[in-house]
């Protein structure tokens, strides 16, 4: 098969529905997915973030500045309305500016998209000992707090124009 003319979003797509598929079979328990490592590109190139290599601790991305951001994705789906990040760890240590939070719907359609510094993350967050890390839920009151850089159009934009092929369909010139 050659996905070479497939947009990032229709194939992720696509996994999605693979996934499904194989649970429904049993063949897999569960349906996890590539949502983190799309998550850091997606915001790399919208911010135009230099993403760092996995074994940094701490943070993905670091901007020409060195402002260095902490990156969460978190699909929801009509069975599972979950906005729980993953695990934020070592948070007392500081090593992330702000952490850019990105919620998508089923079919990786942004929802929301914010920007949070450090500080704000904390007084959201709660320390789970049996996890060793904090956890954060992107709902409710922090979604109004004033602090939060709100970039789910920009974010939305980059994950329509910046694929190659593009998911919009080309239009042609009428000469």
């Amino acid at each position: 098969m050659d996905f070479s003319n497939i947009c990032t979003k229709d194939l992720l797509k696509l996994q999605a529905s693979v996934i499904e598929e194989l649970k429904v079979r049993k063949v897999v328990c569960t349906k996890n997915n590539p949502i983190g490592d799309y998550t850091e590109w997606l915001v790399a190139n919208t911010l135009g973030l230099e993403l760092q290599n996995n074994s940094k601790l701490g943070y993905d991305g670091i901007d020409s500045s060195g402002l260095k951001v902490q990156i969460k994705g978190r699909k929801i789906t009509p069975e599972n309305k979950s906005r729980q990040l993953s695990a934020i760890r070592k948070y007392n240590d500081i090593d992330f500016d702000e952490l850019a939070a990105i919620i998508y719907d089923e079919n990786f359609n942004v929802i929301d998209a914010v920007l949070i510094p450090h500080e704000v993350v904390g007084e959201y967050a709660s320390y789970r000992e049996h996890v060793n890390a904090h956890i954060l839920i992107l709902n409710g009151s922090i979604l109004k707090d004033p602090r939060l850089k709100n970039i789910k159009s920009l974010v939305a934009q980059t994950s329509a124009i910046s694929d190659v092929p593009p998911c919009q369909p080309k239009t042609t010139e009428v000469a």
